[in-house]
């Protein structure tokens, strides 16, 4: 059961990062990357659908966690997908791109969605079809001047950039204004990563995101 897509974007800011698993992982390696983001903490876990067994593994992962941790379901691009993954549990969705159906969808659903956006026009676009949190993919490729740049005529519109986002430029990326991040490659490195090597990579993440709240 979801809370609500006001309260989960409250939830979600709060936390700051979004660690995003996706790739061949058996489930057991899945949960113990539950366990460590737990431990770390981060508490948002986003499993993409183009993952083998995705639906399962997010339905097992909120089982275990409960309301302990936000399990949502990434690449999430058709209403049919919407359907699964609300089905299956997820308690907020994102895109890569933007779909109005499944805007439309979640909106009616009352779970968040976050669908892809990358300039100023397609922000506008979905803004207007009922979105206010959106994903800035893929955000390595302007950078945090791109997306301060987007938010000063868009300053109603919540930004979560993805994206070759790390430890190095994390803090950046709070500076220039990003309601959250989302992390994948740099924090998830794979199914034979050490658990203590992730929760080392999250906890050095925070610490670089919180950097910045001083300013």
């Amino acid at each position: 059961m979801g809370c609500g897509f006001e309260e989960m974007t409250r939830r979600i800011k709060d936390e700051g990062i979004v660690a995003i698993v996706r790739g061949d992982f058996p489930a057991h390696k899945v949960l113990e990357i539950g366990d460590a983001l737990l431990a770390a903490p981060l508490l948002v876990m986003e499993v993409t659908l183009n993952t083998p067994g995705a639906l399962e593994l997010i339905g097992m992962l909120r089982a275990r966690f409960g309301e302990n941790m936000i399990i949502g379901a990434g690449t999430v691009r058709t209403a049919e997908q919407f359907n699964a993954a609300a089905a299956a549990g997820a308690q907020f969705t994102v895109a890569p791109g933007s779909n109005p159906e499944v805007i439309a969808r979640a909106g009616n659903a009352g779970i968040l969605h976050i669908p892809g956006v990358y300039t100023a026009t397609e922000a506008d676009r979905a803004r207007a079809g009922g979105a206010r949190v959106l994903k800035l993919f893929p955000a390595d490729f302007g950078g945090p001047a791109y997306l301060k740049a987007l938010r000063a005529p868009l300053d109603d519109i919540e930004f979560v950039p993805t994206g070759g986002i790390g430890p190095e430029n994390a803090a950046a990326w709070a500076s220039a204004g990003a309601a959250a991040i989302g992390a994948g490659s740099s924090l998830v490195t794979g199914p034979n990563q050490p658990m203590a090597d992730l929760i080392e990579r999250a906890r050095a993440l925070r610490r670089a995101w919180q950097s910045d709240s001083s300013s």
